[in-house]
């Protein structure tokens, strides 16, 4: 299997950022990490060896980006706003930086944007924010009302509510999308999401699957049984909806 590391500085963040590659060739997939993870976990949790038969076929490729959750989302320190202008920025990083770099070494036209728990989150909102863009969203775990606490998570932004929260909060925005244009490209978008019966997150999941279908956009809704938030679940997850 083609392994390639990638590193360089991000003009969006200015910081460097790091990357991971697997494949050669096939429908390009930019794969988001974890809750403050790093862009090596989709490999260490045995995520990149569960699709060893469609990386080495060429069927897909895979881009494993690094987060900046810790300096946006779930950074403490700073207030709403400045988490959220982070968090832009680090918008700004895949769209035109990570994506250009994906054309230029595999220019495959079909983009998938794939994560687990909070980089479900990030790969969710990009694609159903840029449908565009994609062709394919799978999330699994995924938590798509950050404003909302659920379980022992609690509310990101602490109260605090603005338009930049509402655009990037999917259950907030999708409901209220009118747009023909808009929903056009999102009813052409493969749009798969996979949650655990007991996972915090299985409210904003289900919502979210609801709202989409109220808009006329098909998406596809697997629950599984129990929590089922953890690595060895995803691994048995992704050989069935990848």
């Amino acid at each position: 299997m083609n392994r390639e590391y990638h590193r360089w500085f991000s003009p969006s963040l200015h910081r460097d950022m790091e990357l991971l590659v697997f494949g050669s060739r096939g429908a390009r997939m930019i794969v988001f990490p974890t809750r403050q993870g790093r862009f090596f976990d989709y490999e260490n949790w045995g995520l990149v060896s569960a699709l060893t038969e469609q990386i080495n076929s060429g069927s897909l490729q895979l881009f494993c980006v690094d987060s900046i959750d810790s300096e946006s989302l779930y950074c403490d320190k700073g207030p709403p706003q400045a988490r959220l202008a982070r968090h832009r920025q680090y918008e700004r990083y895949i769209l035109d930086e990570v994506l250009p770099f994906t054309v230029r070494a595999n220019p495959q036209p079909f983009l998938i944007a794939h994560g687990c728990s909070i980089g479900a989150y990030h790969a969710v909102t990009l694609a159903l924010r840029h449908p565009r863009l994609f062709g394919k969203v799978v999330g699994l775990s995924g938590r798509y009302d950050l404003t909302k606490p659920a379980g022992p998570f609690r509310d990101l932004f602490d109260g605090y509510y603005d338009q930049d929260v509402y655009f990037h909060t999917p259950v907030h925005f999708v409901a209220n999308l009118d747009e023909e244009s808009m929903l056009a490209d999102l009813r052409r978008l493969e749009i798969v999401l996979a949650v655990g019966s007991q996972d915090p997150f299985h409210e904003s999941t289900i919502t979210l699957s609801t709202q989409l279908w109220a808009k006329g956009v098909w998406n596809a809704l697997h629950v599984w049984d129990g929590d089922a938030h953890r690595a060895r679940y995803w691994r048995e997850m992704v050989k069935l909806y990848l």
